[in-house]
């Protein structure tokens, strides 16, 4: 009933009703567009302008707005519950009393105060202990398992050749900054980030006891083995490349390739009894293989107290916080330490996720629009079907294949069927340190049973909370937890256009994920497989390649442009998305009407909502950091980018020839 009336209100009392029984909500800042902004010179600023130039950025953030900072006010929301329930009494073993007493040790800041880096200090003995390389790989290997991953790393996930069995996969490690070229480049604000990193190790070991001359003698030490290991690292861009980074090997193969290393002895302190691997970046584990041998044992002691101090720094007593956040400024210009409680919300969210997310859905979460979301993702199902077989650069016997892969995509909505347990988590509510400790050797035990055994499809990566949707290519399924089913995304009382715009361009993306430049490499089961003919490839990857160039060409800050190359899968999911959600929308009652709302028509309706979804705002430090590392095209070009080829936006907004983002028809990305 409740569905009913909403879609009443939306479809004809907007022009019908003299008085309404109450306000109709606004989805379109009518007065916040920016009029003296051409749509087709900017559109991104003709709907968000005159926000953008407006917005401050809190001291304690690093932007603002919609998209991944929309998880602001939802952790603040979740911040009320978790303070509600931890000053509640709560049966013992209850997902409340594991929420909330962990959350409440975390909060104890005078005890962590008191214990200052003393929860550190069993492990620095250790360190402190070793003689030889072989106890270097054994303190590496064992920590691992509690989640102190130095330089070895290792996790469970689906083979790429077989995606229902899962396999243990290793992969490039041991460095403290966020990407290799960060060792190898000399612009000015990349040597900024270098010094503040070294800066930063050489305050841990100050903290710990060492004089400042010591201190800064060991960060260098320290730096320099990463350097050295950083030499191995492949490229953001090259960890996209799927094949490349799959080498499956037996664990004897592995022993003969690597001797210094010890392979058997390390699967086996990590309790992971396996024969074969993936080693998918294998340069690394060569160049770990001769360190192991050429640096010195002291040196390596070194790095990995100082690996160990950053690892924990953030659970530590204030001294280690500040310092931690000290280099963080310098990646992302947030000015100010988030509050306690923000730190421990982000917290309880991240190492107990799915307890927090039964708890909230119970309380936030409309059923209701569970079934509205899938309504749109069957609409995009048939828009996509349509618009593939209406491809003209593919053949049918690929375009079978395409639509096979379309329809057996598995749909997540709002929360999982089944929860994760976390019964056998010890949290005690006066030793912060250790619940981290006792919640990551739950996390290793949860990944370690699923060892070469058959992969759990229900499985959900995120918790229910966030802001986010993913594809999951292994998996071959679309995700949106209830986090994101919220405005501006999606409103269960908005028309249409409203959501089709909003959800409807994000299911889209996701779906165009199943058929982006690494999603296309996947097969309906998941498995890493060529579904394509060889003319049909090559075609693809022509185009796919038109993307990159384009993309290259958006300048983001001063000389800083786009990478093209490493956000091809998104600019692919997001050109794709936005079209085949426009499509969807035209199915619907709204799409083939033409009455205004707000003075504009539900084709203008659709495209500013999508404008709206990416109204994000941030500071130009985390701007920089993230064109360098994130996959996804900064909000400005998510909009932009797009519509530039799309060309029902270009007869909304009448673009024309002359202005700034208009593309003759022949250079529009047009690939799904």
């Amino acid at each position: 009933m409740n569905r009913l009336i909403s879609l009443i209100l939306v479809g004809v009392a907007l022009a019908a009703c003299d008085k309404p029984e109450a306000p109709r909500k606004a989805f379109v800042d009518v007065a916040g567009l920016d009029n003296t902004i051409k749509p087709g010179d900017d559109f991104f600023r003709y709907v968000n302008g005159k926000w953008y130039d407006t917005a401050t950025i809190d001291p304690d953030q690093s932007g603002v707005g919609s998209y991944m900072f929309l998880n602001i006010p939802q952790k603040k929301l979740l911040q009320r519950i978790l303070d509600s329930i931890s000053s509640g009494s709560n049966a013992p073993g209850s997902i409340e009393q594991i929420v909330g007493d962990f959350y409440a040790s975390g909060m104890d800041t005078v005890q962590i105060a008191k214990r200052g880096y003393e929860p550190l200090q069993p492990a620095l003995k250790r360190i402190d202990a070793i003689t030889d390389a072989t106890g270097v790989l054994t303190f590496a290997s064992s920590e691992s398992t509690v989640g102190n991953a130095s330089i070895f790393a290792f996790y469970v996930f689906p083979d790429n050749e077989n995606s229902g069995m899962n396999i243990g996969h290793v992969y490039q490690t041991g460095i403290g900054m966020p990407d290799r070229d960060y060792y190898f480049k000399s612009d000015a604000a990349t040597v900024a980030v270098q010094e503040a990193y070294q800066k930063y190790i050489a305050k841990l070991f100050e903290l710990t006891g060492s004089d400042a001359a010591t201190a800064s003698k060991y960060a260098t030490l320290v730096y320099g083995i990463e350097k050295q290991l950083a030499t191995s690292h492949k490229t953001n861009v090259e960890m996209r490349d799927i094949n490349a980074n799959y080498n499956k090997m037996k664990i004897a193969q592995l022993e003969k390739m690597h001797p210094n290393l010890r392979w058997p002895q390390l699967l086996e302190n990590l309790s992971a009894k396996t024969e074969t691997i993936d080693v998918a970046q294998p340069k690394y584990f060569e160049k770990l293989n001769a360190l192991i041998k050429s640096i010195p044992v002291n040196d390596w002691k070194i790095y990995l107290k100082a690996f160990t101090l950053k690892n924990y720094a953030d659970v530590l007593s204030k001294p280690f916080v500040d310092a931690s956040f000290e280099f963080s400024k310098v990646l992302t210009g947030q000015a100010k330490q988030k509050t306690r409680k923000q730190v421990m919300t982000a917290g309880v969210d991240n190492w107990l996720g799915q307890a927090l997310g039964q708890i909230y859905v119970k309380k936030h979460f409309n059923e209701a629009a569970k079934n509205r979301v899938l309504d749109l993702v069957n609409n995009l199902q048939k828009a996509f079907e349509v618009r593939i077989n209406n491809l003209d650069w593919m053949s049918d016997s690929t375009k079978i294949q395409a639509k096979e892969k379309l329809h057996a995509i598995t749909k997540k909505i709002g929360y999982p069927d089944k929860w994760r347990s976390y019964d056998k988590v010890q949290i005690d509510r006066s030793k912060y340190f250790e619940n981290i400790i006792s919640l990551n050797k739950n996390e290793w035990a949860f990944q370690l049973q699923k060892l070469d055994k058959p992969v759990d499809k229900s499985e959900w990566i995120v918790p229910p909370s966030t802001v986010t949707a993913y594809y999951n290519p292994y998996f071959n399924e679309i995700v949106f937890p209830a986090g994101i089913l919220q405005f501006p995304y999606f409103d269960f009382e908005a028309d249409d256009a409203i959501n089709y715009g909003g959800i409807g361009m994000v299911i889209g993306h996701e779906l165009t994920h199943a058929f982006d430049d690494q999603g296309a490499q996947f097969d309906k089961e998941g498995n890493v497989k060529n579904w394509w003919t060889k003319e049909d490839l090559e075609k693809f990857q022509a185009k796919t390649k038109r993307v990159v160039d384009l993309y290259s060409g958006f300048t983001v800050l001063d000389s800083v442009h786009i990478n093209g190359a490493l956000t091809l899968g998104e600019n692919t999911a997001d050109n794709g998305g936005v079209a085949i959600a426009y499509d969807a929308f035209k199915l619907t009652a709204q799409g083939k009407d033409t009455v205004k709302i707000d003075g504009f028509t539900p084709d203008q309706r659709f495209f500013l909502s999508i404008a709206r979804i990416w109204r994000v705002k941030t500071r130009d430090a985390f701007l920089r950091t993230y064109v360098t590392n994130d996959p996804h095209s900064p909000a400005m070009w998510r909009v932009n980018g797009p519509l530039m080829s799309l060309d029902p936006f270009y007869k909304s907004f009448n673009v024309q020839a002359g202005d700034k983002h208009y593309l003759p028809d022949d250079e529009r990305i047009k690939i799904w």
